[in-house]
């Protein structure tokens, strides 16, 4: 008689079970995978535009800045052209500070895969309540 590879009475529902925690498993994994990834590409467009528009604007910024500075050196009078390009480098880098301090506190506000994250607590909850 040929052998049934099937296992048959309590074991198989023991095995059944196993089978189905792994496949909800996997399944769980590659769900949380595909958003990962879905997350990182939306991510790298996000932030490549951003830094698009941010070098369009630093540029234009720049070249306004310069002619500004040029126009108020010509409207003040020649004996207080110094005192007017030190009070507008003064405000410059003063300005520049402010900018590097509000970029270093808005780049330590991580939002890269926040629901990739949030879903994997999600998981790891109810692991943990069973």
């Amino acid at each position: 008689m040929p052998e049934s590879h099937h296992t048959q009475g309590p074991g198989k529902s023991v095995l059944g079970i196993g089978q189905r925690i792994v496949t909800i498993i996997v399944g769980m994994v590659e769900t949380r995978l595909r958003l990962a990834v879905v997350e990182l590409e939306e991510e790298k467009a996000h932030l490549v535009q951003l830094l698009l528009m941010l070098g369009l604007t630093m540029l234009f910024a720049a070249f306004g800045l310069m002619s500004l500075v040029v126009l108020i050196f010509w409207a003040v009078e020649p004996q207080y052209r110094l005192n007017a390009m030190i009070a507008t480098t003064a405000v410059l880098l003063g300005l520049a500070v402010i900018g590097a301090i509000w970029t270093l506190r808005k780049s330590r506000q991580s939002t890269l895969l926040r629901h990739t994250r949030r879903e994997l607590e999600n998981d790891r909850a109810l692991l943990e309540d069973d």
